[in-house]
């Protein structure tokens, strides 16, 4: 108004830093939903030994500690993953394909020209709200099949309240469910190759 106190204009805090990854956080977020994608109906209970052998060549290395190797294998899978030869993932497990991006100007990224520090939390963001997709759909596929995974839900319910800022407590419940799963779900088996026995799984390609 006239004559009112002048008012600074309004100016959007900066966004949170994102939560640093480590690399046995991303391999183990990396691992579980893709032993989950492949107990997928469309692989028919025997996925290629081509799909397998990635993914018990990165937990192999997971367990071993090389989390690089680890990381390099489930590129291999990712890789696999994104071939036209395989039944396409659904949603949203067709995130776990390699990225493979259309050609465009850089100027039509949306993030294009944003500081360095914001670039990155958007990233962040969209990679927290792929985990959280991820997590409860690979919570709902299990259930499916038997898996006990009741006491799952509501780590999943509860990270998606923390999802729009993506911080500790967001990755904590996330990084739970991956966990339980790694530990309940069998290992995927090749096909044409033997069932491993109960407590003997032999994750070696």
């Amino acid at each position: 108004m006239p004559g009112g106190p002048n008012k600074p204009p309004d100016v959007a805090p900066p966004p949170a830093p994102p939560v640093t990854e480590t690399p046995e956080q991303r391999a183990l977020r990396r691992l579980a939903p893709s032993r989950v994608a492949l107990r997928l109906p469309l692989w028919r209970g025997a996925p290629s030994s081509e799909l397998v052998d990635p993914y018990l060549d990165a937990e192999a290395r997971f367990g071993r500690g090389d989390l690089a190797g680890a990381d390099g294998a489930l590129d291999r899978l990712s890789i696999r993953f994104a071939e036209p030869r395989w039944p396409s993932l659904p949603a949203p497990f067709k995130e776990l394909r390699v990225p493979i991006p259309n050609p465009q100007p850089p100027h039509w990224d949306p993030d294009h020209g944003l500081p360095a520090a914001e670039k990155e939390a958007r990233r962040m963001q969209r990679y927290a709200a792929t985990q959280l997709a991820l997590a409860r759909a690979s919570v709902e596929e299990e259930a499916a099949r038997g898996t006990a995974v009741d006491d799952l839900r509501p780590l999943v319910e509860a990270a998606a309240l923390e999802a729009p800022g993506a911080g500790p407590a967001f990755w904590k419940g996330i990084d739970q469910v991956w966990s339980a799963l790694r530990e309940r779900v069998p290992v995927p088996v090749a096909s044409g190759r033997p069932t491993p026995a109960p407590g003997g799984e032999d994750v070696r390609p």
